[in-house]
């Protein structure tokens, strides 16, 4: 009735072990070292992601005019309308004999810029930010170095400019951001990601155990410094419930560090380069960038680098807008921008031709964006970024890669965005009616699509 007992199985110790992975942490660079290929991946999965980049060849004058009540603004006036010419990037190491100082010029008007008044950031917990791919190091869009001659300095109006020290610079700067240190109520800082511009950290509040997003930004290792103003200046007057909140910013030594909301949902870059979205999750993004868009197209606020990396989401799927490092303003008196700005995928034909342009390149770079979320990545990805500005340029507006699949109502949709006239352009406010919005859905639609829920 009882079976033969089985005889219990011996199992050998292991033998031949080899311990190959040897994991640490590196408390001065702030990172993981050793990590397997396959983890690091994890951390770092957009490191191939194209790079923002500022063409210095082509500066307007710096003006700082108060902007809103006693704040001020950096402005840019003068020039004339750049006419076509042939596509010159700057290069990205090291520098040739005769290339132009690191410094740019700009006229002694810093005066303008009057204090901030200094705010605590709120004790009240707020959805969270992190940077994770909208920082992460990319590869670089830069021609090698001597296959263009380097930027000239242009416009006789820079050259009468009298040039600005570092210490100048430090000391206009020291006028808007807020006084103190902020390590007086931060630790645990945790290096995330590393961008064009800095890298980016996580730490904790002191008193609340609150995560922050911290962007640390070198001063001395700026494409064009002048654009450190739009972390501080421009993105501090304006909030919005699409839009990554900025608490605080200050200057320790020879760095601007921004304190902003930490949003723990990470990029789109992660969804689109990983997973395939319907068209209500497409949708649900398109609503919040639109309003956020509407939001700082009223204000006169340009973007300038609309792509999945600069769309971060929270945990439970909410969408918000970040990365303001590249904006600009526009207003009455400057109606349109002229300089050489953006991601080359995303940038709209009349910028790489050099053309004044308004908000409406955000709308062309949205629906490049689009086209990511269709295809997991934009037009031309597979070509050198020099090649593909120049089909941006001049070919007929992209396409998706298989149109056929979608639905009529998105692909109008997209019409709408990708016209070469930019005053044909449908606007973010005119976009926000569309049908294809209706199909949006709850922030918790996006949750399936994140990481930690995939590989839950």
């Amino acid at each position: 009735m009882f079976g033969k007992k089985k005889k219990r199985l011996e199992i050998s110790a292991p033998s031949n072990f080899e311990h190959r992975v040897h994991t640490g942490f590196d408390a001065r660079e702030q990172k993981f070292t050793g990590l397997p290929q396959q983890w690091q991946s994890l951390l770092a999965d957009t490191a191939n992601r194209p790079k923002p980049m500022v063409d210095p060849s082509y500066i307007t004058p710096i003006q700082l005019a108060p902007m809103k009540g006693e704040y001020g603004s950096p402005q840019v006036s003068g020039g004339d309308p750049y006419p076509r010419v042939p596509l010159r990037l700057p290069q990205s190491h090291g520098k040739p004999p005769g290339y132009p100082p690191t410094h740019l010029p700009y006229p002694p008007v810093f005066q303008h810029y009057k204090p901030s008044p200094y705010h605590h950031p709120p004790s009240q917990p707020s959805p969270p930010y992190t940077p994770q791919g909208a920082y992460s190091q990319p590869s670089s869009p830069y021609i090698p170095p001597g296959a263009y001659p380097p930027p000239s300095w242009g416009s006789s109006s820079d050259t009468q400019s009298s040039r600005v020290s570092h210490e100048q610079f430090r000391a206009a700067l020291q006028l808007v951001v807020n006084p103190g240190d902020p390590r007086e109520y931060l630790d645990s800082f945790i290096k995330i990601g590393e961008g064009s511009t800095g890298i980016v950290c996580i730490a904790s509040e002191k008193h609340s155990g609150k995560q922050v997003a911290v962007k640390k930004m070198d001063l001395r290792k700026q494409q064009r410094r002048e654009l450190l103003f739009n972390e501080v200046v421009i993105m501090r007057d304006y909030h919005h419930e699409n839009v990554v909140d900025m608490y605080n910013s200050y200057l320790v030594g020879d760095e601007l560090w921004v304190v902003m909301e930490f949003l723990e949902g990470g990029a789109l870059t992660d969804i689109v380069t990983h997973t395939r979205m319907n068209e209500e999750q497409i949708a649900t993004v398109c609503v919040s960038v639109l309003r956020a868009l509407s939001y700082l197209h009223t204000q006169g606020v340009i973007h300038r680098d609309i792509k999945s990396d600069s769309i971060l989401l929270t945990s439970d799927g909410r969408i918000k807008l970040s990365d303001f490092g590249f904006c600009a303003q526009v207003s009455k008196e400057v109606p349109k921008r002229k300089s050489l700005v953006g991601t080359p995928y995303w940038m709209a034909p009349e910028v790489i031709s050099r053309l004044p342009y308004g908000t409406e390149v955000d709308i062309w770079s949205l629906g490049i964006m689009v086209i990511e979320m269709v295809d997991g990545e934009p037009p031309y990805f597979n070509e050198p970024p020099l090649q593909a500005m120049r089909r941006i340029r001049d070919n007929l507006p992209p396409q998706l890669k298989e149109s056929h699949k979608v639905s009529s109502v998105l692909r109008a949709f997209l019409d709408l965005m990708l016209v070469r006239e930019p005053s044909q352009r449908a606007t973010a406010l005119e976009l926000l009616q569309h049908p294809f919005l209706k199909l949006g859905g709850p922030p918790s639609c996006i949750v399936p699509l994140m990481r930690h829920y995939r590989h839950r």
